[in-house]
């Protein structure tokens, strides 16, 4: 397996904090908060009443939808480019195409992994980054899996841009107000984009879910924390370039027989996405949308 590892320019405190394998502790430490939050109703010790924001009107989730708009559509153009080439090889991936890439829960590794294959044969400089942090005061340690695409120019300079594909999982929360859950469905079902552009869509989703909590009298949880979903894209980082295939015997594990049923209903989602945007945008813009992945490649590549 080739993989390298990588230190991101994010915050401080999550600096040097990445081992080898990931032990117990990250699990241990969000067991604990989790145990904590449901029993005191607060992430630890930090009730509702302390948040930087009181206001939980609808007004208020009103102008944060309106943030979620303007951020979705301030998109470079090789963002967009590689964005209709994602959605195409998603749509295209098969029952067939997903392989079991390691052991244990897959957690749509198998997806990640089929992706970054279809993107490296186009030519993308494309790995599945696995991400591990530990606990830092009251923010859990965790894990997360992504996939990054490197824009290597003419300069010495180079661009990652982030997939994540299943972005809207990371905000979903519990007893949700209808009025967060319009938010919710407004942000792309698959990221593609930049780092920097990714976290302009953070702090606006914890305090829309903050706000719809404390209309509930609920507290924000701490895994819905910034400083937590900071950490999920923001910490040190491996990338992986040739997932090794462990069929085994051919006997899949329960949890990777499920990525079936996720990959129907990503597949299922984006294009729904795809075609509200179709109808959206003006019929004189519709010869310009790029749908096969062969028109993008060396505009991007090219950059």
């Amino acid at each position: 397996m080739d993989c390298r590892v990588i230190m991101t320019g994010g915050d401080v405190w999550m600096r040097g904090q990445i081992g080898g394998a990931l032990s117990h502790e990250s699990e241990h430490d969000l067991a604990l908060m989790v145990s904590d939050f449901l029993e005191n109703g607060s992430a630890g010790g930090d009730s509702w009443c302390s948040s930087d924001s009181d206001s939980a009107h609808l007004s208020d989730l009103a102008h944060l939808a309106d943030k979620i708009k303007f951020y979705k559509c301030s998109v470079a153009q090789y963002e967009s480019d590689l964005a209709s080439v994602v959605h195409s090889l998603i749509l295209s991936i098969s029952e067939n195409d997903r392989h079991l890439v390691k052991s244990g829960p897959c957690n749509a590794s198998c997806l990640k992994s089929t992706l970054v294959k279809l993107l490296r044969r186009s030519g993308y400089d494309a790995a599945v980054c696995s991400a591990r942090w530990h606990g830092s005061g009251k923010v859990p340690g965790g894990d997360h899996e992504y996939i990054d695409v490197v824009n290597h120019s003419d300069t010495e300079s180079s661009e990652r841009l982030i997939i994540d594909i299943d972005f809207r999982s990371h905000f979903e929360i519990a007893r949700a107000v209808q009025s967060y859950d319009r938010i919710l469905n407004s942000l792309p079902v698959v990221y593609v984009g930049s780092l920097t552009r990714l976290k302009q869509f953070l702090p606006v989703m914890v305090e829309a879910a903050r706000s719809s909590l404390k209309q509930n009298s609920m507290p924000l949880p701490p895994w819905r924390s910034l400083a937590y979903l900071q950490a999920k894209w923001q910490s040190p980082y491996q990338r992986h370039f040739n997932l090794d295939e462990q069929n085994g015997n051919g006997v899949f594990s329960f949890d990777h027989k499920q990525c079936s049923g996720h990959l129907k209903m990503l597949q299922s989602l984006l294009q729904s996405e795809i075609e509200a945007d179709r109808l959206l945008k003006p019929k004189n813009n519709d010869n310009n949308r790029r749908h096969k992945p062969v028109r993008s490649y060396s505009l991007f590549r090219n950059l």
